[in-house]
């Protein structure tokens, strides 16, 4: 199924939090709660970009794979995204504790009881840089700095 296909609002879903998932080179993943990001197309391709801080476990996942995944749940596993925002990877086996099961499809995660699953490939990456903000509505977010690295994928699949 294409973007263009989908009759929900992916903007909306991804404000109520999704799990972005990453696949490392070894077949590894580890995820992550996010609620920022969005879809749209850039270059002709059908595309989705999230942004995660340097800080996370998860992103040394993400730099180091090619595939991620975006799964967004509705209203189940308000415990489970809540668990997955607030506990590293590095203390916690997040798949255990939530009783996350999953598959591989291309390569990204796929959550057994997800609602909805984009597949993505990663095409861009770059971080936010503090002299590029042409506004101070970000201010609140960094008074510590952490800048998030944004990511560009290509959706090359969506599980309904």
């Amino acid at each position: 199924m294409k973007l263009v296909d989908v009759n929900f609002n992916l903007a909306k879903m991804v404000a109520r939090s999704a799990l972005l998932t990453a696949t490392d080179e070894r077949g590894n993943v580890n995820t992550m709660t996010v609620s920022w990001g969005g879809t749209g197309i850039l270059w002709g391709r059908e595309v989705c970009f999230v942004f995660v801080r340097p800080e996370r476990y998860t992103f040394g996942f993400c730099e180091r794979g090619e595939s991620m995944s975006l799964s967004f749940f509705g209203d189940k596993r308000k415990d489970t995204l809540s668990l997955c925002g607030t506990k590293s990877g590095r203390d916690v086996d997040k798949f255990k504790a939530c009783d996350l099961k999953y598959t591989l499809n291309e390569g990204a995660c796929v959550f057994e009881d997800a609602e909805v699953t984009l597949i993505l490939k990663k095409l861009y990456a770059d971080d936010l840089k503090k002299d590029a903000f042409v506004s101070s509505v970000a201010e609140p977010f960094y008074k510590n700095g952490g800048y998030h690295r944004m990511y560009i994928c290509e959706i090359k699949d969506i599980l309904v």
